[in-house]
């Protein structure tokens, strides 16, 4: 399914999207010496990034921009994608509700639980939501749950997309846009984007959505 990708690092022209991701691993390899280049191994990344992938790449790159601020903060996304990846127990996460009462990943021990990274500003979250509905309305009686992590800043639009989209399951935020915690815990720099982790805390999948995760549910499930 196609889909736009929201990211808080990436602000380049519509036109480098085009772009192929061999020709992306070709400019990052021709410019190691670059801060710059660290905004493209993003891209190569797009919206599902194998941090192995990623990882090798970074690791061509200049001693001194491996070493930079920004090279730090880039490393540090590459631990946090691979310690949240598939097989790995899940990091615990603990915000607030709308109602303002904090509530823990910790609490649905127990269910399969869909942690959903979303927004009320972002369009392509909103028209996931009507295919999410269905999906809890199938399989929340047996034994799954959704935390919707939000990315909003302004709690009245939060709570209204809650409302308006029907989103009937626990939800929260620290209202920190792109700097939500558990966001970059979990190594989250596009969305809509989504964790799947069983009884045990452990992740079981990522990033998928609508039959993929309606036929992946029906499996662990039955």
């Amino acid at each position: 399914m196609k889909r736009l990708i929201f990211t808080f690092l990436i602000a380049i022209p519509t036109f480098i999207f085009a772009q192929t991701k061999q020709e992306l691993i070709a400019q990052v390899e021709k410019n190691p010496s670059s801060i710059e280049t660290l905004k493209t191994i993003q891209r190569v990344g797009g919206y599902e990034p194998d941090y192995k992938e990623l990882r090798s790449l970074f690791k061509g790159l200049d001693r001194s921009v491996r070493k930079s601020k920004e090279g730090k903060a880039f490393n540090y996304y590459l631990k946090r994608l691979e310690s949240t990846s598939v097989g790995k127990k899940a990091p615990g996460i603990t915000q607030l509700t709308p109602e303002g009462e904090p509530f823990s990943l910790s609490d649905l021990r127990g269910k399969y639980v869909l942690i959903d990274f979303w927004a009320a500003w972002c369009p392509d979250c909103r028209r996931e939501n009507p295919s999410l509905v269905k999906t809890y309305a199938e399989f929340s009686g047996e034994n799954f749950e959704i935390l919707g992590v939000s990315f909003d800043r302004k709690h009245e639009d939060w709570v209204k997309a809650i409302k308006t989209d029907k989103l009937t399951w626990k939800h929260v935020s620290d209202l920190q846009n792109w700097q939500n915690a558990a966001g970059t815990l979990y190594g989250v720099r596009s969305i809509p984007q989504n964790v799947l982790v069983d009884p045990e805390g452990i992740i079981v999948a990522r990033n998928i959505h609508g039959e993929e995760l309606d036929n992946k549910l029906r499996e662990l499930l039955k």
